[in-house]
């Protein structure tokens, strides 16, 4: 069984729109979003209304709303919740200053608004009351939910699905992408009963908890009824009870998508991490300038919490002037709020922990490449071959972009102990190269030897542009000149670029050229390997059509680029991105769950999923690169009893399905049968195949 293939190229869009969206690097052919634009700017204005909530700073919070959102303040069930949690906060205090304040804020707002903000409101109101009488370390009190902190993360994440929806400031199409694979391979591999082999990057990646949801308004509960084919697709796709999925839907007002990317945007993503990640991703690929280099930009240090949303007070120190009218650009500021450390001493600190990230990464990847010619990877010692493939990458060199990292967010401060702040290092270094081997007896490695690592990246980088121009011979040339053993041991790779070779002199008319490639190479290599003479069949039909652009149509350059790229990488020391192991195995998931379910996704146009699968690479002869993971997938797939013979539909809401006993499942059917028992759709078409397609029977058989 093999892995889905990944169109990287559309993967590179993606990532690369991200990192425009959340201003990580810096373009000079386009200018990055500047603090007022208006989704960024809103993205930021969220997280430090967020941030005000969380560490009790309420009044903060709520001029940021009165400023950017003031018909948020109409609801008064939000302003309710609002001035309770302020009357807590001046408890918390201890002064008799602040229980003055908490007395004043009772009778002039908490009282008033809790007269009409909901029905269970004044109930509410009386109960908080209790807090005068019970101390807020007194775990066992009436209030000990009042007094507890997971009050305030509560009513941050609720505001902020609320914030989000109101100002349409929506995380970029990859955050919420990687959320709903990754979410779909837990279930899948959970289903299946597959230890997934990237569980250690997902459960760090995606975190357990939700944001709470944002709730509808009164009036649109009265609403005609949802479709329910809306409602469970809507519920299945992000793990939904029936009822979670139409209270989303109603807050959408009926709007599926919108309610789609609400529930996504709920989800919790360790966002240091997911820099990290984009940022390897990004030097592997070309997109920006390798870490190695003189250009760099100090890693941020990601605060005690995973995400944005959870930080400390510390964390806070920097806060968004709500008073923006002061300022003659009308753009939102940053200003210095009373710290303990002051602003200059953490701008030092964190420019330490960049240069000293620098150093470190670079000794550690110099000492680890080293260790690699144990095992098939060259010394690249010949300067020709340096300066050769140097020069390959040279107009891609100067595309490339800077990355500057996520410094408008002011969640990344220094704010960890010592202890932590190594762990982080330790983390940020580990994952700009995942090949970890501990070397033993190792000496300390000069910041020089970092220059062979550059130089290994731009080697890597410009036998991938050689491949993907099309220059299949001086590929092959420079890969046999930095190791003569390569092709022994990646023969397909071989073939390929012999395809792309005798293609190339097809379409330019040398015949004779091209016969002798393929008599010299491509011939004997099938001979070697049957699974070869299917493509060498279709590669020799070119000669029937010399005037078609067979190298464009049907060879897909980029596939063959980004594959080459792995295995040179490989036998150089430089493993593949963390992130290319997360996509190829969360697609494929993607795939196999949908198979399972018998219809297509109807998200995956929105989340641009089905452009990261249109790879095409059937003219190619097969790379069998991913037999470990595949291998792992196989694990349990006898359990599959239903998907085997079925007929996947095109639109995803009347496919026709047969089991194996080729009972044809009615959709309505389906339908009910997941209503009324909440099973998902996979179980209800297999319970539905073992009674002849009938949901009354299959309802009245799991009652009785």
């Amino acid at each position: 069984m093999e892995s889905t293939p990944v169109n990287w190229e559309a993967l590179d869009t993606v990532v690369i729109e991200f990192a425009k969206l959340e201003n990580l690097i810096e373009d000079s052919s386009s200018p990055s979003p500047s603090p007022s634009s208006s989704s960024y700017h809103s993205r930021l204005i969220i997280r430090q209304i967020r941030r005000f909530l969380e560490t009790g700073a309420i009044d903060a919070a709520v001029d940021l709303l009165r400023l950017h959102a003031p018909s948020i303040l109409n609801d008064h069930r939000i302003l309710f919740r609002l001035h309770k949690q302020k009357f807590v906060e001046l408890l918390r205090k201890g002064t008799s200053e602040d229980r003055d304040s908490a007395i004043d804020c009772l009778r002039t707002a908490l009282a008033p608004c809790a007269l009409d903000a909901y029905p269970e409101a004044y109930e509410e109101f009386k109960h908080v009351l209790l807090a005068f009488i019970y101390d807020k370390e007194d775990k066992t009190s009436p209030v000990a939910n009042e007094w507890s902190e997971r009050r305030r993360l509560d009513l941050a994440g609720f505001l902020s699905s609320v914030l989000r929806a109101h100002l349409n400031a929506y995380d970029p199409i990859f955050s919420m992408a990687l959320r709903y694979l990754i979410s779909i391979h837990r279930i899948y591999c959970l289903r299946q009963g597959i230890t997934s082999p990237i569980s250690d990057l997902t459960e760090r990646l995606l975190l357990e908890e939700r944001d709470p949801p944002a709730t509808p308004q009164d009036i649109l509960y009265e609403v005609p009824p949802f479709d329910e084919v809306d409602i469970q697709a809507l519920a299945h796709a992000v793990e939904l009870t029936r009822q979670g999925a139409i209270d989303s839907l109603r807050f959408a007002k009926g709007d599926l998508f919108l309610a789609f990317q609400n529930e996504l945007c709920r989800m919790r993503l360790d966002v240091p991490f997911l820099d990290q990640l984009v940022r390897e991703y990004c030097v592997y690929r070309g997109i920006v300038n390798s870490a190695f280099g003189k250009q760099h930009m100090p890693e941020p240090v990601k605060s005690n919490q995973q995400d944005p949303g959870f930080c400390s007070s510390r964390d806070c120190s920097l806060e968004l002037d709500y008073n923006a009218s002061k300022h003659s650009d009308g753009e939102t500021s940053v200003t210095n709020a009373q710290m303990d450390d002051s602003p200059e001493n953490n701008a030092d600190v964190t420019s330490m922990q960049g240069i000293d990230f620098e150093v470190r990464c670079t000794s550690e990847l110099a000492s680890i490449h080293e260790d690699c010619s144990t095992s098939g990877s060259q010394h690249l010692e010949d300067p020709n071959v340096l300066y050769r493939s140097r020069l390959s990458g040279n107009g891609e060199r100067a595309k490339r972009k800077r990355w500057r990292g996520r410094y408008d967010d002011n969640s990344y401060l220094a704010n960890a102990s010592l202890e932590e702040h190594n762990k982080q290092e330790r983390s940020i270094s580990t994952t700009v190269s995942t090949l970890s081997k501990e070397k033993q007896g190792s000496e300390k490695v000069s910041v020089q030897d970092g220059s062979n690592v550059e130089n290994k990246y731009e080697i890597l980088l410009g036998m991938k542009e050689l491949a993907s121009k099309g220059m299949a011979a001086e590929a092959v040339q420079e890969i046999s000149t930095i190791d003569p053993n390569f092709f022994g041991q990646n023969s397909v790779l071989l073939f390929q670029l012999k395809q792309v070779e005798f293609l190339k002199l097809v379409g330019s008319g040398d015949y004779n050229a091209a016969l002798k490639v393929a008599c010299s190479h491509l011939g004997p290599l099938a001979a070697s390997d049957p699974t070869l003479l299917k493509p060498l069949k279709e590669t020799l039909l070119a000669l029937l059509r010399p005037n078609e652009d067979a190298l464009g149509n049907a060879l897909p350059l980029h596939a063959l680029a980004a594959s080459l790229q792995v295995a040179v990488g490989r036998r150089l020391g430089i493993e593949e991105p963390q992130l290319m192991k997360i996509m190829r195995a969360t697609l494929y998931s993607h795939n196999e769950w949908f198979k399972l379910q018998m219809c297509k996704d109807r998200f995956e146009g929105l989340l641009k999923i089905d452009s990261l699968k249109e790879a095409n690479t059937t003219f190619l002869a097969p790379v069998y690169t991913s037999k470990s993971y595949a291998d792992s997938c196989t694990n349990g797939s006898s359990q599959v009893t239903v998907s085997s013979g079925t007929k996947m539909s095109e639109d995803g809401s009347s496919p026709t399905q047969e089991s194996s006993r080729d009972v044809i499942c009615d959709e309505n059917a389906i339908l009910k049968v997941m209503e009324f028992l909440a099973l998902p759709r996979a179980d209800a078409i297999h319970l539905l195949a073992q009674y002849n397609g009938n949901a009354e029977t299959v309802i009245q058989q799991i009652f009785t």
